[in-house]
């Protein structure tokens, strides 16, 4: 995938879980749930399932998409030369002394 439909799909993703690492899949439509369906596959999802009684004495099960945070950040990390591992290495080449604080005379 390229860098930019890697981005698109990660604010795709936010969308759904925001600063959870659960989402419901009532919120998912058919399309969503084959992209959950895909990342589960490549190993970026898992899903787990709780089941509540409701009043009228059924029994209904909710079904939970969860980050798997720890792979994701694995992934990230060894992303190679141009990913994430290496998006400050613009700093390398800086001189030393640009981190020098110059105050000007007013």
């Amino acid at each position: 995938m390229s860098e930019e439909d890697i981005r698109a799909l990660a604010d795709y993703l936010l969308s759904f879980f925001g600063f959870n690492t659960e989402a419901i899949d009532n919120n998912l439509d058919v399309a969503d749930r084959d992209v959950f369906y895909m990342l589960e596959e490549e190993g970026l999802l898992t899903t787990r399932q709780e089941e509540v009684f409701i009043k009228k004495g059924k029994m209904w099960r909710i079904h939970y998409w969860i980050l798997r945070v720890e792979r994701i950040k694995s992934l990230a990390k060894g992303a190679g030369p141009k990913g994430p591992a290496d998006a400050f290495a613009v700093y390398d080449d800086l001189p030393e002394d640009i981190w020098t604080r110059q105050v000007s005379a007013r």
